[in-house]
């Protein structure tokens, strides 16, 4: 059964709050928040101007098995941007730290409620991917490509989203372009703590001045959102101002509490990026 978003707000979310680590399987942790109400801020009402999903690495799953002996995992969770809620990540994290005393029978089951739970949380279907330690050295790391924008030498002095700095070559040819910055910084909505990224803007169409994105990414830095509502304000500052016919916007954020976010957001056919972890995460 889906939950009841209506009232809840990310004040409400266990951020910020002294909470006590379950250790018994309890489902009833994960705090949903409705995605609209931040949507309403940028105006997306009817049809998404994006699809895209949210990929969660969790690298801190434990649980018992029947005979009381602790496994561990990696956990993939994909969740599409058209679900109606995001899950508060400090909640997520008390969610999977639930397991740690409970006994499951394989991992088969553990995925079952995995599944079960967080697509009730999301409010849509999610896909769930377990790493046995078996399999850790298959795991690839990976950096986003692109020309990095980071090279450019900017003075700097305004540190809020300015979209209306985002300038664009509407007489020149259109041009299809990757860049990158690992220079997003954004803060906690609740409790002001920094979130670290790199960011990949793919696009095509007038070629985006790149001085100009960089500030704006700059822009971040003391701004207050979750993860997920950066990356569309971003994916829908460019598309608005700058007008590119294809846009594909995909940050990459450093872990907190063993999890790690990565949405991506596009208007454009193209398979989900690949999930490699990069440098910093």
């Amino acid at each position: 059964m889906m939950p009841d978003t209506a009232a809840n707000t990310p004040t409400d979310s266990p951020l910020g709050k002294i909470a006590a680590y379950r250790s018994d399987y309890a489902p009833e942790l994960l705090f949903p928040i409705a995605r609209q109400g931040k949507r309403d801020e940028l105006q997306l009402t009817g049809t998404l101007p994006f699809f895209g999903v949210d990929i969660w690495n969790a690298y801190e799953v434990s649980w018992l098995n029947m005979r009381g002996k602790p496994q561990v995992a990696i956990a993939t969770i994909t969740a599409p941007a058209d679900s109606p809620n995001i899950v508060e990540s400090k909640s997520f994290k008390l969610y999977l730290n639930s397991f740690n005393q409970t006994r499951l029978a394989n991992e088969a089951a553990l995925l079952a409620l995995l599944r079960e739970d967080l697509s009730a949380g999301f409010g849509a279907p999610v896909q769930v991917r377990l790493c046995l330690p078996e399999q850790f050295g298959q795991l690839n790391m990976g950096e986003l490509d692109g020309l990095l924008l980071d090279r450019l030498d900017l003075e700097i002095d305004s540190y809020a989203p300015a979209p209306e700095q985002l300038t664009a070559n509407f007489d020149g040819a259109p041009v299809e372009e990757k860049l990158i910055s690992h220079l997003l910084k954004s803060n906690c909505l609740v409790t002001g703590q920094p979130d670290w990224a790199s960011v990949q803007i793919h696009y095509v169409g007038p070629q985006i001045n790149q001085e100009s994105l960089l500030r704006y990414l700059i822009g971040f830095r003391e701004h207050n959102e979750f993860h997920e509502q950066c990356v569309e304000r971003i994916f829908v500052d460019i598309l608005r101002t700058c007008k590119p016919q294809k846009l594909a916007v995909y940050a990459r954020y450093t872990r907190r509490g063993g999890l790690d976010i990565n949405p991506w957001r596009a208007n454009f056919t193209s398979a989900p990026p690949l999930n490699l972890r990069n440098a910093r995460q």
